[in-house]
């Protein structure tokens, strides 16, 4: 079957460049990464990725002394002790 499809330019550029190096087509390389996606995200039992929970459970800051509504203030400060808008 004929498609069209969008692909970012240098993505296109480097595949192209790896189907020359290992002498295949453009078209055979991008059904092999077709055919290894879907087979990844189709695999039977395969549960999708999912980050742990990192929150942090705290009391008022994270050091002492430290409060969250100042956190944002010590984020921008600059060395010389100023605070950029």
């Amino acid at each position: 079957m004929k498609t069209t499809i969008e692909i970012a330019e240098p993505l296109f550029l480097q595949a192209k460049a790896l189907a020359a190096k290992e002498r295949i087509s453009f078209r055979d390389l991008v059904e092999e990464g077709l055919r290894a996606a879907v087979e990844a995200r189709t695999r039977i039992g395969a549960e999708p990725f999912r980050l742990r929970d990192g929150s942090f459970q705290g009391g008022e800051g994270l050091q002492a002394g430290v409060k969250w509504t100042g956190l944002s203030a010590l984020a921008y400060e600059d060395e010389g002790g100023s605070i950029r808008p």
